[in-house]
């Protein structure tokens, strides 16, 4: 029941680490127009970005349980 569950929250946190790590790696692409008073850019795309990020952390994902499922990485 424990190993189950270690096994899952492995998994969450590997999926949530990759997709912070996409997001935070796709935040300054694109940023075009700056507001000069905050410098804030005026189209930041953010939910664009999101999407991408999930994209990606899926694909990520996708290599990373596949590794796991092989036995070539063992949790």
């Amino acid at each position: 029941m424990i190993t189950v569950a270690v096994h899952w929250a492995v998994l969450l946190s590997a999926f949530a680490g990759a997709w912070f790590l996409s997001l935070l790696c796709l935040l300054p692409v694109g940023l075009d127009q700056v507001d000069a008073n905050t410098g804030a850019p005026q189209n930041p795309r953010l939910l664009l970005k999101m999407a991408w990020a999930t994209v990606i952390a899926v694909v990520v994902f996708a290599i990373f349980y596949t590794l796991i499922a092989t036995h070539v990485l063992d949790l």
